[in-house]
């Protein structure tokens, strides 16, 4: 509760760390489940690739439950010489779909800001996490190279900028919309009004949910690596 970031979030969902941990634990079974079925045969040949992936998600999911959170805003006033954007942006709300406190309101705009604000911050960190998942993943490649020197023309080095980007592209975009819904509408408006006397009912339908929306994810990812073509099949 020392920090005002993790205190605005546990105001407005008691149960947002268990969330968190939800998230992060089962992502590292679903995301490896999902690639090993879009790439059956080929899992093992490509395994350089799926721990690229593994470890770019794994990095990113914290980030996936914090920005879309919904949140009590706590957050001081702003300057009076601050601008027009930073103003606009500064009344948004963290969740696009999520319920306004009494006494506060927000506009089709602001909310429609929110998911603005919330992809760029995405962007930014799937971006960082790719870099550091690709780097880790060519040095792999590089080592099974000098290991395996018949194989050495045949495995090659993953695109550390372009998979980047394509990453935070496809953080900001798929990732923020489906983790928005599913904080803002599915658990927020739908789940916690019925069960909020039950909250471990709540916990694990919640569990079984965030596990389904982590699992497809990752299926969105392989497809979309590939249709881009900064992955190819073997």
């Amino acid at each position: 509760m020392q920090f005002a970031g993790f205190r605005e979030r546990l105001l407005a969902d008691d149960l947002f760390f268990a969330k968190v941990f939800m998230e992060c634990g089962v992502g590292l079974f679903t995301k490896t489940a999902a690639e090993y079925q879009r790439r059956g045969e080929n899992f093992f040949n490509e395994l350089e690739v799926v721990f690229a992936d593994v470890v770019m998600a794994i990095i990113a999911d914290f980030m996936l439950v914090y920005l879309p959170a919904p949140t009590v805003s706590l957050r001081p006033p702003l300057a009076l010489n601050a601008g027009a954007i930073t103003k606009f942006f500064h009344g948004c709300p963290d969740n696009a779909f999520q319920i306004a406190l009494s006494g506060t309101s927000y506009s089709l705009l602001q909310r429609i800001g929110g998911v603005v604000r919330n992809g760029a911050k995405l962007f930014a960190v799937g971006t960082a996490s790719s870099l550091v998942g690709t780097a880790v993943t060519n040095a792999l490649i590089n080592a099974r190279k000098a290991v395996d020197k018949d194989k050495a023309g045949e495995i090659e080095n993953v695109p550390i900028v372009s998979t980047s980007v394509a990453y935070g592209v496809y953080m900001a975009v798929s990732s923020n919309l489906r983790y928005q819904v599913l904080a803002g509408v599915i658990e927020q408006r739908c789940l916690e009004p019925l069960l909020h006397k039950h909250k471990l009912m709540l916990s694990a339908i919640c569990f079984a949910v965030r596990t389904g929306n982590t699992f497809l994810g990752s299926l969105l990812w392989v497809d979309y690596a590939r249709m881009i073509g900064i992955q190819k099949a073997h």
